[in-house]
């Protein structure tokens, strides 16, 4: 029995689909189930059972027996929240108790780490654990994904096996309802097709042209390939990068996104709201070195054809996977 926390979520439903896909249906999925706008991410999926967030320790403790593994990817992800109990409770103190009772049941744990742990990214994007303890996050959810990074790497007593995947921009289907949180790439795609434009953010920094900002885009099936790669090689625990290794303008996004949609590009510049300036991103690459070591060897999709089968294949369809 394979249980997925955040199951309703975006990387959650579309790892619980990815499963189905691949046989599994011994699946426990873990929600809130309260957004009527991500019904449609789980309402097809097959599965033992759905377990509300709230139920779900009376739960395992009830049938740990038949758990094999823990793959928890639930979280409050608003990165802009200010919140800070909320995130406190969520993020940290509800990941700490998966994590002690993986151990008190001998269980296997892949959890979500972020890539906005790294903070403005000046200490480069190194997964070793030497050097968590150095970056400074820039916000309240990547502060409570760090402050649970460095726990764990803290603690004497661990699950036998762990991995936690500091995922960096990923997009793909099942983000519907994410709103201001979805990937650019959706919303890209959401104003085109209002407007027929395009708006990126202006550079703030002199040395970083307008369009210029670059991050690591992955697509989600390719997260998800990490996943169960993680859950069928259970080597060697800990923090490992989940991207492509390559990082890529938003200006190559935006031009993406037009050209997967079969529309001429217009690409305007606008002020980042004052309200990220201070929190914003202007680089991440991820050094894959570690994940690559141990063993993963899939190709990645490049942006283009990520974009290119998620606006083809699912947004121009309004469909989910």
């Amino acid at each position: 029995m394979i249980v997925v926390t955040g199951a309703a979520g975006f990387i959650g439903s579309y790892l619980v689909g990815k499963l189905n896909r691949e046989g599994f249906e011994d699946i426990v999925m873990v929600d809130k189930y309260d957004d009527p706008l991500k019904d449609k991410n789980y309402n097809t999926k097959k599965c033992r059972e759905r377990v509300d967030r709230d139920d779900f320790f009376n739960w395992l403790a009830q049938n740990e027996k038949f758990v094999q593994i823990i793959i928890h990817l639930g979280a409050r992800t608003d990165t802009v929240g200010q919140e800070p109990e909320i995130y406190q409770q969520l993020n940290l103190e509800y990941s700490q108790k998966i994590w002690n009772a993986c151990i008190d049941y001998g269980l296997p744990l892949i959890y979500a780490s972020s890539a906005s742990t790294y903070g403005d990214g000046r200490l480069g994007f190194d997964d070793s654990h030497e050097l968590v303890n150095n970056f400074v996050p820039l916000n309240l959810y990547a502060k409570s994904k760090h402050d649970f990074d460095v726990w764990a790497l803290s603690q004497k007593k661990q699950p036998y096996f762990w991995a936690g995947l500091k995922f960096f921009n990923v997009y793909g289907p099942n983000e519907y309802h994410k709103g201001r949180m979805a990937s650019v790439i959706l919303q890209a795609f959401q104003t085109i097709g209002r407007t027929g434009e395009m708006n990126l953010f202006k550079s703030h920094r002199p040395e970083i042209k307008d369009g210029e900002q670059a991050r690591d885009f992955i697509y989600v099936e390719d997260v998800a390939k990490v996943i169960m790669f993680f859950m069928q090689n259970r080597k060697k625990s800990g923090l490992f990068n989940v991207g492509t290794g390559k990082a890529r303008t938003y200006l190559s996004l935006a031009k993406a996104v037009f050209r997967s949609m079969d529309k001429p590009e217009h690409i305007h510049f606008i002020d980042t709201p004052e309200d990220l300036r201070g929190k914003y991103q202007y680089y991440t690459c991820a050094n894959i070195n570690k994940l690559i070591q141990a063993g993963y060897n899939q190709p990645f999709y490049s942006l283009e054809d990520g974009i290119d089968d998620y606006v083809r294949n699912y947004l121009v369809l309004s469909k989910n996977y």
